[in-house]
């Protein structure tokens, strides 16, 4: 039982959050300079981060030298991408994607902050969805998806990582947060938040590759 009411630590949260974009930002110019070749190794790294991350959570909450450290790595793994989609569709599909992604994200936490039913149900699909868009993932190194195919794989990873956006959101409001957890919080949100801007960024990318 928390000794916390359900939104008193939210700000903090939020504030958090706000900085582990501030800091994965950061990592994205960083990502500028950074060598080809250690691309990889740094993708290695922040898995291994985030399994750790995922099995450890339950016996102790993350620090937030290991989220900001987490989100400063990411921010480099996601240069590449973004360069890619810049190069091949244009700065604007990038700057679109970016705005969708913040108000579709900002929409979806007020409904869920202020809703009064208890959306903790929505766990087990979203875990199950989770797992079938990494089980296509993989399938799509060894056999690619057509446009349509992958259009719709994009549509279905912006529907899931909005489903967690609603999820965390809601599982705050209704379940608290206590001190140790706020990292491991806006861990959640920073997760939803880069996953749904890559998913609506694929959309976008192949949408204007259809052009």
């Amino acid at each position: 039982m928390y000794a916390y009411s359900e939104n008193q630590l939210m700000p903090s949260v939020m504030r958090t959050f706000a900085l582990s974009l501030a800091i994965a930002f950061i990592g994205t110019m960083t990502g500028v300079f950074v060598p080809p070749a250690l691309f990889l190794p740094l993708v290695i790294v922040e898995v291994v981060m985030l399994l750790s991350m995922f099995f450890l959570r339950k016996r102790k909450a993350i620090s937030y030298t290991f989220l900001y450290a987490f989100t400063f790595i990411s921010g480099i793994t996601l240069y590449p991408a973004i360069a890619h989609y810049v190069a091949t569709a244009g700065a604007n599909v990038v700057l679109n994607a970016l705005g969708t992604t913040t108000v579709v994200f900002a929409g979806l936490a007020i409904y869920a902050t202020k809703t009064k039913r208890d959306l903790s149900f929505l766990g087990g699909m979203l875990m199950a969805a989770l797992l079938a868009l990494i089980a296509i993932s993989i399938f799509n190194i060894f056999w690619p998806l057509s446009s349509t195919g992958m259009l719709a794989y994009s549509f279905i990873g912006i529907m899931v990582f909005s489903g967690y956006v609603l999820f965390d959101f809601n599982r705050m409001k209704h379940y608290g947060v206590n001190p140790a957890e706020v990292p491991l919080m806006a861990l959640n949100l920073y997760l939803d938040f880069i996953n749904l801007f890559l998913y609506i960024l694929r959309f976008f990318g192949v949408l204007s590759s259809r052009d």
